[in-house]
């Protein structure tokens, strides 16, 4: 195949370069800041749940604000080299803080983030990524991957223990976008960033889909689905993403590993 190594296809354009956007997300709970119910909704909700439940009162639904949480001051300062792509502001270092499971919820709302990174890294190569990680292999510090945000598993928590001298968490937001396209081999070639929804509108143009449906289809990342052997929902023949899955190329603390390419069967294990 011919890769089309400078174009990333994301939902409003493809166009050569072009990245996702950089929209907040909530760190309390499920999807974006500027999205979410109206206080008209929040009031019939209300109204609809008193009269199922006999409710009388509710308590402050108010999402919670950065400046309620007591954050630690972080131990760990990324050098000049790298300080373009990091970050250490209160929003990010919660944003990053934990997933978003019902108890993650509700620690949010009772204002406790107890865990949280010292210093995120948005890298965009794969020599970023390698440098993040050295970086952190000299200063002892924890490193954790970070994707689309969603677990409801606690794997994106930063609870690494006393031995570390800090924990950076390493989002692959910045590495997103679908590079490639063959339409006769209907494969993909895919950046580990890009959420389900990038996929799709990159897939759709040439009549092709992923055809993987998980509850967290909005925001999980292909990188974190596969680390995690995502279920789909379309539960006929093929439904696991590893399924689909023909060839990874990861970036490790060794450097670059890449598997040889071979199509997806259903015939027994994987090659």
């Amino acid at each position: 195949m011919v890769a089309i190594r400078d174009t990333v296809y994301t939902p409003n354009s493809i166009q050569p370069g072009a990245r996702v956007s950089d929209r907040r997300q909530k760190f309390w709970g499920w999807g974006w800041e500027d999205e979410g119910a109206t206080e008209d909704e929040i009031a019939q909700l209300k109204v609809v749940y008193s009269d199922m439940l006999g409710i009388s009162s509710f308590p402050d639904t108010s999402a919670p604000s950065v400046k309620d949480f007591k954050l630690s001051t972080p131990h760990l300062s990324p050098p000049a080299a790298l300080e373009p792509i990091c970050e250490s502001n209160p929003h990010t270092r919660l944003v990053h803080a934990m997933g978003k499971s019902l108890p993650d919820a509700v620690r949010m709302f009772d204002r406790q983030a107890p865990n949280i990174p010292d210093v995120v890294a948005f890298p965009e190569t794969d020599e970023q990524v390698l440098a993040v990680m050295n970086w952190a292999s000299e200063v002892g510090a924890a490193v954790i991957p970070f994707g689309g945000g969603s677990s409801v598993v606690g794997g994106v928590e930063p609870i690494v223990g006393g031995d570390f001298s800090g924990v950076v968490t390493l989002s692959t937001k910045r590495m997103a976008g679908v590079i490639e396209v063959d339409e006769t081999s209907r494969a993909a070639r895919v950046r580990g960033g890009s959420n389900v929804p990038i996929i799709e509108a990159a897939l759709k143009p040439h009549g092709l889909t992923l055809r993987h449906y998980p509850q967290s289809f909005s925001m999980a990342t292909l990188g974190g689905m596969i680390a995690t052997r995502s279920g789909g929902h379309f539960a006929m023949l093929y439904t696991h993403i590893d399924d689909f899955v023909e060839s990874v190329r990861t970036v490790t603390p060794a450097g670059v590993m890449e598997s040889r390419r071979l199509p997806g069967s259903g015939a027994g294990p994987s090659p």
